[in-house]
């Protein structure tokens, strides 16, 4: 018992040592989403609605494609 914890304490370490993930690709897609609205209820003169169709590539790519609507 007495030696399992100098490796719980060395896991431990690790974990909080290791490098934290990168969200900038998230946060910059969800920046472009905002703009994106803003840019179709400014065209469209007013609330929009989203319609979307997602496709993945064979390359294991994701197509997100966006159709804005005037809200009725």
């Amino acid at each position: 018992m007495a030696n399992d914890k100098p490796d719980i304490i060395a896991i431990l370490k690790a974990i909080a040592e290791s490098p934290k993930r990168d969200n900038s690709a998230y946060h910059r897609a969800i920046a472009e989403a905002r703009q994106a609205f803003e840019n179709a209820e400014t065209a469209l003169g007013g609330p929009v609605r989203l319609k979307t169709r997602t496709k993945q590539k064979r390359s294991g790519e994701y197509v997100v494609k966006w159709t804005f609507k005037r809200q009725k």
